[in-house]
């Protein structure tokens, strides 16, 4: 009986050991995430401010004849 109390607390404790890593690696994940954003909007405000910024004319048309449709 005891050995089935001690491998309940064992799963117990793992599971819950195993929950915090998945939140801790969601976070994680979401911080990066938001990192990426600000250097990528940096980047773009950099290459507008710079000039090297290319607006494609192409696709931009589509886009606007499509949304006129």
């Amino acid at each position: 009986m005891i050995p089935n109390i001690s491998n309940s607390v064992a799963c117990g404790t793992f599971s819950s050991s195993l929950n915090k890593n998945k939140e801790l690696k969601q976070d994680m994940k979401l911080t990066a995430l938001k990192d990426d954003g600000k250097n990528s909007i940096e980047k773009l405000k950099e290459a507008i401010e710079s000039g090297e910024y290319k607006v494609n004319l192409s696709v931009l048309s589509e886009k606007m004849a499509d949304e006129l449709l």
